[in-house]
C-alpha cells in the first residue's frame, strides 16, 4: 500500500519536533535576531542566514539535514532569497508549539484547544439565542384590553349601509363623503336640539 504523502507544512512540523530542545530554543532566538533566508546556508547579498545557522550561532550546534530539506520545501525555495515575514512567523509558531507540547504534554494542549473550541461554540450559541429572543420579543404584539365589545362584521356584512362610510380610492371622493357625513351629523344634532326644546316647553 502506498503511503500518503505529507504536505510541506506537516514535514516542517515533524522536522521541528525531531530537533533537540536546545536547538529549537536556539533557533527560535536566532530567528528573532537575524535575517532569515531560504534556499541557501547564507546569502551574502542580503546578509541573511538559514534557520540552522541562526541556531548554531545562538548556541544550538546541531546538524540536521532533514530540517533544511523541509524548510526549503515549505518555502518552495528555487534560489537564495530572504524569507517572508509569514514564513518566519510560521516557523516560530511551530517551534513555540513544539516547546509548549513538550512542557505541558500533548494531552494538555489538546484539552486546552478543546476548551477554547467549546467556549467559542457556547458564545456563538448564546449570541444566536439572544438574537432569537430579541426577534421574538419584537414580533410579540402587546396585550389588548378587553372592552366587552364584539366584532359584528360577519353578522352585518349582508346588511345595506351598515357601515357609516364606504371605502374610497380617491381622496377627493373621501373628502366629499366626510363633508356630507358632517353635514348630516349637524342636521341630526339640530333636530335633536329642537326636539329637546319642544319637550321642555311642554313640560313647563
Amino acid at each position: 500500500m502506498r503511503r500518503k504523502t505529507r504536505n510541506p507544512a506537516q514535514r516542517l512540523r515533524t522536522a521541528v519536533d525531531s530537533m533537540p530542545r536546545r536547538t529549537r530554543i536556539a533557533m527560535l532566538g536566532g530567528s528573532r535576531q537575524n535575517r532569515i533566508v531560504v534556499g541557501a546556508y547564507t546569502d551574502p547579498k542580503s546578509g541573511g542566514i538559514c534557520p540552522m545557522l541562526a541556531a548554531h550561532r545562538n548556541g544550538g550546534r546541531t546538524s540536521l539535514a532533514s530540517f533544511a530539506r523541509s524548510w526549503d520545501r515549505f518555502t518552495n525555495a528555487r534560489r537564495p532569497r530572504l524569507a517572508t515575514d509569514r514564513e518566519v512567523r510560521t516557523l516560530q509558531s511551530y517551534i513555540e508549539m513544539s516547546l509548549l507540547r513538550e512542557e505541558t504534554g500533548e494531552d494538555s494542549v489538546a484539552a486546552l484547544a478543546n476548551d477554547i473550541r467549546a467556549e467559542r461554540r457556547k458564545a456563538a450559541a448564546d449570541a444566536a439565542n439572544t438574537g432569537q429572543e430579541r426577534l421574538a420579543h419584537q414580533r410579540t404584539d402587546p396585550p389588548r384590553r378587553d372592552t366587552g365589545e364584539r366584532h359584528r362584521g360577519r353578522e352585518l356584512r349582508r346588511s345595506r349601509f351598515w357601515s357609516w362610510l364606504r371605502p374610497t380610492k380617491r381622496y377627493d371622493v373621501f373628502a366629499e363623503r366626510i363633508a356630507a357625513a358632517e353635514e348630516q351629523l349637524n342636521e341630526q344634532k339640530a333636530a335633536d336640539l329642537a326636539r329637546d326644546q319642544a319637550r321642555d316647553r311642554e313640560l313647563a
